[in-house]
């Protein structure tokens, strides 16, 4: 009777606080939707809620972003189901092993994935208090995850910038400065990343620390809260096709009945809203599909506005849309969400279970791949973090689908090949990441079609039909801790084969210690060591009075396995006193930013070289870069981008062809390529399309003209490339390399030296290519250096560092720093 009466005495508190909650409006002292709130201040409101309702909300800090902003959900439920929290998480996540008997719908909410998108924050407050308040029975058998912001350093940029420039009270004039942001838009996080497309490959920190929540909840349903042009209606669910062949019709058909309610409320408030179009379920690194291939129901909501919207804007219509309006929009489907999850908790539970225990139909059932174990470890960092499980083959052979070839071979293995199979609790996140060619049933997708991970990691991979045994208890081969090295030794030899050789190069440099590179392949001592091999000699370093214990630590540091030399003189191949074993310069790398360049592919480089390969880089803005003596830089990157038409003039290309001329060496990706010839520039050419059939072929109807146009366009396609593995560009290569190719222009570079580039015929080994872009491809360069005076223009119609992802690709662009001569 007692603890009946404390429990009493308990929930009638919680019930009189609720009563007592402060809506958004009357805790920020504004009216929701009549201001932008500040990442600070939604933080705020979020405490007040989890210390006004202890036994109902529980704030859960989940990490900090590169500008130090914290990341934080909110865990709420009833308060019976909050004082079990742990236990009900426990048992939820029984159900992927085959048992526990939950029946408590676990709902994640996503807001402001893209940090422009600004009204989802603002919504996730209204929907925290109305679950707490209005919508509290929605609670009884649902918990409720809600992040209120993925990207917080991109929505305080759009936001402190909108109230730099907004006008007093909004203007509404869409060509008002206050819906025109500027190069650097909101949209992004620090290193201008598109979060929503990081789920998979987890290469900023705000995914990394994210996933390892999603982990620990495993959430039944995850919404993703987005906004498009401002002129569009709302999206919400189903998702348009392709759909991956892995979703199940349970999650098809729960998705329908998501929208229908969705639509209901929608239909009484006579807003227009669409479904089935333009978002998919396809490419597995967003918001919505990576959920899916864990189980979920996953979804993407779209509200018309994004960063052009501000706090009113005139649409096409004529009608104002309102940041209130945008809010009410986004609460509602939010709302409708939590109430359908808790009518189905009971069905979404048992599908659940199925998802992780029913029997899966894969055709392959193990991925075995073989390699660099540098390459293996990379890849090993990923599947960790995705609690994927992996293992260590016994010495046979394996039959199955070589990547390499394309078709039936087999595979030696050993204790060193890394197997990665579909018989565990990720299962179907494996096939989705590791499958050859993802099988594709529309060719009108809304991004890339193909990302196989052997082919990203560049390993030798065999897809097996059968089961192949491993051992995940072995140590693995990276594992070792390499021996120190040889006090007093002539040399010490290091191997040039991954991204980790270039931290270590990288780290050398900056610690002071001189480093040579082979330019050809020697033998020494027994051993044979490739071109582009690390040769650090005593010699070299005698300036230096704690060279030994330096290069200890960094081989520590590293864990990169050196083999000391007591001699210069080789068995076969170069002496180490030879011309063609030349010293790595330490190069003062520079890259142009601003508004001739993409910042997708400005923050890709600025992101490569700062947390990936660790060097420094200066970051040379395009308003003043006439201003800048160029001269004071060894190298200059251009990225990609679609404004180099008028910023490559008659004189900015006469100054860069004197600075490379001079000894500069300037690397120019995708769309920079196409205005860096003529008459003017460089040699090289933009190859021109083969129009011989365009004539005879009837025009499609204006129905159809949009599959026409998908002809000629390349959605993120696999291409096999031939590699000249002697170039300097190309150390650490062998013959081929495996390309993503996301657009179909086509270079040439006539009396250039090609590093890697495509054959007579090429198709896609992977994803989709339209038939027209295909045979322009034929002899066209993938990566390019053009020797000009005393220096180099390196050319890269691909782009190796597309998203952080294709790790196999990385090391060309080091070498392009390091290497190249």
């Amino acid at each position: 009777m007692r603890i009946f009466t404390c429990l009493f005495a308990f929930l009638m508190v919680i019930q009189h606080q609720g009563q007592n909650l402060k809506s958004p409006s009357e805790f920020l002292g504004y009216e929701l939707g009549s201001q932008f709130t500040r990442h600070h201040e939604v933080v705020s409101y979020f405490q007040y809620v989890s210390e006004a309702l202890p036994g109902q909300v529980q704030l859960q800090p989940y990490g900090y972003t590169n500008e130090r902003r914290p990341l934080m959900l909110a865990v709420l439920s009833s308060p019976e189901n909050m004082q079990n929290a742990e236990a009900l998480r426990t048992a939820h996540l029984q159900s992927t092993e085959g048992s526990g008997n939950s029946q408590i719908a676990v709902v994640w909410l996503s807001y402001n994935v893209h940090g422009n998108e600004s009204v989802s924050t603002e919504a996730s407050m209204q929907t925290l208090y109305e679950l707490l308040t209005t919508k509290k029975e929605y609670l009884k058998n649902t918990l409720v995850i809600i992040d209120p912001c993925i990207n917080p350093d991109g929505r305080d940029r759009y936001v402190n910038w909108y109230y730099q420039y907004k006008n007093t009270p909004y203007q509404v004039d869409a060509n008002s400065k206050e819906h025109r942001e500027g190069w650097w838009s909101g949209r992004s996080n620090h290193y201008m990343f598109d979060l929503n497309r990081d789920w998979a490959w987890l290469t900023q920190v705000e995914s990394q620390q994210r996933l390892k929540q999603f982990n620990k909840w495993m959430p039944h349903i995850h919404v993703d809260f987005h906004e498009q042009g401002m002129n569009r209606p709302y999206y919400f669910a189903p998702a348009a096709e392709p759909y991956h062949e892995v979703i199940t019709d349970f999650q098809r058909d729960f998705q329908v009945k998501i929208g229908k309610n969705h639509a209901r409320y929608f239909d009484q408030n006579g807003w227009f809203y669409f479904t089935r179009e333009v978002f998919d379920l396809f490419y597995p690194s967003y918001g919505d599909t990576y959920p899916t291939y864990n189980g979920a129901i996953g979804m993407t909501y779209e509200q018309g506005g994004s960063g052009r919207a501000g706090l009113g804007v005139q649409v096409a219509s004529g009608d104002t849309l309102t940041l209130k309006d945008r809010i009410a929009h986004h609460l509602t489907t939010g709302l409708s969400t939590v109430e359908v999850a808790s009518q189905n908790a009971g069905t979404l539970n048992e599908e659940f279970r199925t998802f992780y225990n029913g029997k899966k139909d894969f055709k392959y059932q193990s991925y075995v791949l073989n390699g660099d174990s540098d390459k293996q470890q990379a890849l090993a960092e990923l599947l960790d973090k995705h609690e994927i499980a992996y293992g260590w083959a016994v010495e046979s052979t394996v039959r199955g689908l070589s990547f390499g070839s394309g078709a039936n071979a087999s595979l030696k293995t050993n204790s060193r090949s890394m197997v990665v199979s579909t018989n565990q609790k990720k299962g179907t996140l494996v096939k989705v990441l590791f499958e050859p060619n993802a099988v594709l049933s529309d060719s009108l997708t809304y991004d890339i079609t193909a990302w196989s991970l052997p082919y990203a990691y560049g390993l030798d991979a065999m897809a097996s039909e059968g089961l192949v045994k491993s051992d995940a208890s072995q140590v693995a081969p990276w594992s070792v801790i390499p021996p120190g090295i040889e006090k007093g030794a002539y040399a010490h030899i290091g191997d040039w084969n991954s991204m980790k050789d270039a931290r270590f190069l990288s780290d050398l440099i900056q610690n002071g210690i001189r480093v040579r590179r082979s330019e050809r392949p020697f033998q020494l001592g027994g051993k044979t060591w490739g071109a582009g091999s690390l040769i650090i000699t005593r010699g070299d370093n005698a300036h230096k009075s704690d060279f030994e214990q330096v290069l200890q630590s960094l081989v520590e540091k590293h864990q990169k396995p050196l083999t000391s030399a007591a001699t210069g003189l080789v068995d076969s191949g170069k002496d180490f006193g030879s011309g063609y074993v030349g010293m790595i310069p330490e190069a003062k790398v520079a890259i142009l930013s601003g508004e001739p360049t993409s910042t997708l592919s400005f923050g890709e480089v600025w992101h490569y070289f700062e947390q990936q390969l660790h060097y420094p880089i200066s970051v040379l803005d395009a308003e003043y870069f006439d201003g800048v003596a160029l001269g004071d830089y060894d190298v200059l990157v251009l990225p990609n981008g679609w404004g180099y038409w008028s910023f490559l003039n008659e004189g900015r290309k006469t100054r860069l062809k004197d600075w490379v001329a001079g000894g500069g060496r300037l690397i120019a990706m995708g769309g920079a390529l196409a205005h860096l010839g003529g008459e003017d520039g460089f040699s090289i050419e933009r190859k021109q399309a083969d129009t011989t059939d365009i004539e005879t072929e009837i025009p499609p109807s204006f129905e159809d003209s949009s599959r026409e146009r998908i002809r000629e366009e390349i959605t993120g396609a696999i291409f096999k490339t031939r590699v000249d593995p002697t170039h300097p560009m190309a150390f650490g290569y062998g013959n081929t390399y495996y390309t993503l190719k996301l657009g179909g222009d086509t270079y040439t570079l006539p009396g250039g030296s090609m590093v890697a580039s495509l054959g007579e015929s090429p198709l896609p080994v992977a994803g989709f290519a339209g038939s027209k872009a295909v045979t322009n491809l034929a002899e066209s360069l993938v990566f390019a250096m053009e020797y000009h005076g005393r220096g180099q223009v390196v050319y890269m119609a691909d782009n190796p560092l597309f998203r952080g992802f294709w790790e196999n690709g990385k090391l060309f662009f080091a070498n392009a720093i390091f290497m190249a001569e």
